[in-house]
């Protein structure tokens, strides 16, 4: 016998995608954020734009990340 995974409605699916969405909007957004904040902290004119970088990174490694989850 063959064990098959329960297929996912597509809508339940699209529900999904579009909260990993939100998901990654508001980690850029709070990577933004806590650059602005560091930058003005240390009097420093780098780190907002290095942070927002690595949010987006981190954000899409997620997005990724769940994509294939719910596409298994």
């Amino acid at each position: 016998m063959t064990n098959k995974k329960p297929q996912k409605k597509p809508l339940n699916k699209a529900l999904q995608l579009s909260g990993a969405g939100l998901q990654m909007g508001g980690t850029i957004y709070l990577g933004f954020l806590l650059g602005q904040w560091l930058d003005k902290k240390f009097q420093l004119e780098f780190l907002t734009e290095t942070i927002t970088l690595f949010a987006i990174f981190l954000s899409m490694y997620s997005l990724i990340k769940q994509a294939n989850k719910i596409n298994e």
